[in-house]
């Protein structure tokens, strides 16, 4: 696990066990605030081990950014602390999260230990505010990646834990193309002085616009790649080949991860965009 200072008491630590995934922790006088957590026990372990000894009243929440194992199987080592999230954050957890964990765990020993928390206090607003030591973090609903999505901005510090709302490469296939697109605008609003991709490096100001802005284009180059694909009659299965760099982006990312990443949103889009 690969931990970071990107601003006064503000944290970002990254998994080396999957897809560099990232996970945060705001630390103030009055305890913490901890943006998701890391999926396997043995790293979010030693986040909360770093979180108690710079924190001594430990943590008092822990956001959950959305419902997808990956940021939220850690936030049972926070058991003082409330739990946050977008009221479809809690619905979604109920719905697949529990049996999700359960498959996983059976076949996955070191996931044995996780027990899901449920989120304890819930919104279900375009936004909510949470106050701490005189520190100001806004919870920003961002569905496009997922329908329960949000992203975390800390207001003094400019720092945007911008989950999956931004990644190397747009993941549509459990979420919207243009609620995305929207979501994506509202990142290019914000100021912003490090941004923290759910999964990937740190975005540094001079890049966000960038970044907000290739992502964009990718999402409009796949839906017209797809688009294409269906009006000249090729079958789903040639999308499988089609390489990211085509729509825009680099294949090296997350270490290639990307590729696979885009060859579903591909057929997933195709599945949306084809005729029934």
């Amino acid at each position: 696990m690969l931990r970071e200072r990107v601003s006064n008491d503000i944290y970002v630590f990254t998994s080396d066990l999957y897809a560099q995934v990232t996970a945060g922790a705001i630390v103030t006088r009055e305890g913490a605030v901890i943006v998701d957590s890391l999926p396997f026990p043995v790293e979010t372990r030693g986040m909360a081990a770093f979180v108690a000894r710079v924190s001594r009243p430990g943590a008092r929440y822990v956001i959950l950014t959305h419902y997808h194992a990956d940021h939220t199987y850690g936030a049972y080592f926070f058991p003082q602390a409330d739990v946050v999230a977008h009221a479809l954050c809690r619905k979604l957890l109920v719905k697949c999260g529990v049996p999700a964990l359960k498959e996983a765990q059976a076949e996955e020993s070191d996931l044995g230990e996780v027990v899901l928390r449920l989120p304890d206090i819930t919104f279900d607003s375009a936004e909510m505010g949470l106050q701490l030591a005189g520190r100001v973090v806004r919870l920003i609903h961002t569905p496009g990646h997922t329908q329960d999505s949000v992203m975390v901005y800390v207001e003094d510090d400019r720092v945007l834990f911008a989950a999956d709302t931004v990644l190397p490469v747009p993941s549509i296939v459990d979420g919207d193309v243009e609620a995305l697109r929207v979501s994506l605008q509202k990142v290019a609003e914000l100021p912003v002085e490090n941004m923290v991709q759910g999964h990937g490096e740190v975005i540094l100001r001079g890049e966000v616009k960038d970044v907000v802005r290739a992502s964009l284009d990718y999402l409009d180059a796949i839906e017209a790649k797809v688009a294409q694909a269906i009006r000249r009659g090729r079958g789903k299965g040639a999308l499988q080949w089609d390489n990211i760099e085509s729509c825009g982006l680099s294949r090296l990312p997350l270490n290639g991860l990307v590729q696979q990443i885009h060859v579903a949103n591909l057929l997933a889009l195709y599945d949306r965009m084809a005729p029934q």
